[in-house]
């Protein structure tokens, strides 16, 4: 019997992988196919979705992508007959394949793999067997030395010691102790914690309880963002079935051991990603940091001993039990070890799940696993870290991923969101628009942060207008020094990064848009200008039929003319003539 699983992850439902499902289910059904159907979550090939894996008896792998409803019948005949000629113009390319095969997967094991709604696929490729032998065979403190032996740091962007924060915990006195994950992914262009969720909840799980145990908490919440529907609703699922096999609840596996799980949806703030501002959130209040010390770990959620660690913090911990720490800390570099998942976004040819061992190089991602620009044109830079990272430009294309080495590019790690740009891509714009992202989500409980931001992004949109003024790039900087060192919290102290590191690596391109009112990149609308090159224009009148301001005029075989006045810069003249007559400067 073949199985035929569908990726229904996010990325796949909105590429219309439900409509294939159950098109396939109404043939297989009709046609009485020797086949299973079944569900997976994101495999990280988003670029290609919807994803159709077919799995022959002997294990073999027949990867269709770019599937559509009409593909069904196609499909199903291959069943039936076992001819691939049917679904050849589907199957992966050779290229493509390549996308999976430079990968080294930990975190994102099982993800697009396993069936996310159903426990017993989980066991049944090992899941759960790591909190088996943590609860029979290990002490909370063999835990914590495992964790520490492997290097472990939170993937959330700080990158703090996996195995000092729990150890914290555990050594902090009290009986009520608990442990949070924080999902409350914020990050423009990130999604992995959700893809985990999605595609793998009892990784999570799994990862979780080992960590209440080592730390001695009895209750689990994920904070996860309300954005994510398809997340809770398979996590809700997976908890539900590790309650009802006991993995979850009293007496866990007739051990002792007992933890509970509940999930928290917030509403989507940014700052409730900085974990005293998310207990706050939690516990019924609005979402803004506490001053620390004290830490979480000596008083978090309800002034308890807390331990928090993002979604892929925990989904490394099980394969750590079951493999050792000595081999997680093979991976990487002697700062930064194991793996680290990236969200590739942006201007890259494969868009999606990127997960490498720490050490490979910016170049690696980017260029060897996601293919380079979709465009003809060059690489310009990186934005790594989110909102609150920085911008790595092409010289620096082979920065090795580590967190020193990154951090002293100006960038940060962060949770993993790689947005690319192309030399079409304005960086001044860029930093605009990370700077109206961080200025909207300040919480505005430390004037720095909120007065601050505001300032930064009311001279950048100055500056995209042609209104820049001599001396706005040093204000830029001293106002950028004063936020990082008063904002209270991570939000703040890190969101002046973009514009620091986009003055560092592009001042060439401030310095046009305030001293030429020139935009390099031709983004920046109001410091674009479109005329008609008389000597190419052949007169055909396409492009004034095509302007929707009636802003093009002249007679049919001769040149004809934009009036600046009325062009509102939409750009169809230049989409439409043929005979590149249209120019932009």
């Amino acid at each position: 019997m073949k199985t035929v699983k569908v990726g229904q992850g996010s990325c796949g439902i909105s590429a219309g992988a439900s409509a294939v499902f159950s098109a396939l289910q109404k043939l297989i059904a009709e046609q009485n196919l020797d086949a299973s159907l079944s569900v997976t979550g994101c495999i990280g090939m988003c670029y290609l979705e919807p994803i159709v894996d077919i799995y022959d008896e002997d294990g073999s792998l027949l990867r269709l992508v770019h599937v559509s409803e009409g593909d069904a019948p196609n499909i199903a005949a291959y069943l039936q007959t076992g001819d691939k000629a049917s679904v050849e113009k589907l199957e992966v390319s050779e290229d493509d394949k390549q996308f999976l095969a430079k990968q080294t997967r930990i975190a994102l094991r099982g993800c697009g793999v396993i069936n996310p709604e159903e426990i017993d696929d989980y066991r049944a490729n090992g899941g759960y067997a790591s909190l088996k032998k943590v609860l029979e065979t290990m002490t909370p403190e063999q835990v914590i030395d495992e964790i520490k032996t492997a290097g472990l740091a939170g993937r959330g962007g700080a990158g703090f010691p996996t195995w000092f924060k729990w150890n914290a915990a555990r050594q902090s006195p009290g009986e009520e102790k608990y442990l949070i994950c924080n999902a409350d992914e914020g990050d423009p262009g990130a999604f992995m914690d959700r893809a985990v969720i999605e595609s793998n909840p009892h990784n999570l799980i799994e990862g979780m309880l080992i960590g209440a145990y080592a730390i001695g908490a009895k209750e689990c919440v994920v904070y996860v963002r309300a954005e994510y529907p398809l997340a809770i609703l398979r996590l809700e699922r997976a908890i539900k079935q590790a309650t009802e096999q006991g993995i979850i609840g009293e007496n866990i596996m007739g051990t002792g051991f007992s933890c509970s799980f509940r999930i928290k949806a917030g509403a989507g703030a940014f700052v409730c990603g900085e974990e005293t501002a998310l207990i706050e959130s939690l516990e019924g209040s609005r979402g803004m940091p506490r001053l620390k010390p004290p830490f979480p770990a000596q008083s978090g959620y309800w002034h308890k001993p807390s331990n928090i660690n993002n979604v892929e913090t925990f989904a490394n911990v099980a394969w750590i039990i079951e493999n050792g720490g000595e081999a997680f800390a093979a991976l990487g570099t002697p700062d930064s070890k194991g793996t680290k998942v990236f969200a590739i976004t942006g201007k890259v040819r494969r868009g999606g799940l990127v997960e490498i061992p720490m050490g490979k190089t910016l170049r690696d991602v980017i260029f060897d696993i996601g293919g380079g620009m979709r465009t003809d044109k060059a690489f310009k830079g990186v934005q790594l870290g989110g909102p609150s990272g920085g911008c790595i430009p092409e010289s620096l294309i082979d920065t090795e991923i580590d967190y020193k080495k990154l951090g002293a590019t100006g960038a940060i790690m962060g949770s993993g969101g790689m947005v690319t740009m192309d030399e079409s891509t304005c960086m001044v714009g860029m930093a605009r628009f990370f700077l109206d992202f961080t200025a909207k989500e300040s919480c505005g409980k430390c004037t720095h942060c909120r007065v601050g931001t505001k300032r930064l992004l009311e001279i950048l949109d100055r500056i995209c207008k042609g209104e820049g003024k001599p001396g706005d790039i040093e204000l830029l900087e001293d106002i950028c020094a004063e936020i990082k060192a008063g904002a209270l919290c991570g939000l703040g102290q890190t969101a002046p990064n973009p514009v620091l590191t986009t003055i560092r690596y592009f001042r060439d391109e401030y310095e046009a848009h305030i001293n030429e009112k020139r935009c390099p990149a031709g983004e920046c609308i109001d410091l674009i200008q479109y005329s008609i090159n008389a000597d190419k224009c052949k007169g055909c009148s396409l492009c004034s039929k095509k302007c929707p301001v009636q802003a093009i005029s002249g007679e049919i075989k001769k040149p004809f003319v934009i009036d600046p006045a009325k062009c509102i810069k939409c750009g169809n003249c230049m989409d439409v003539c043929r005979f590149g007559a249209v120019e932009k400067r």
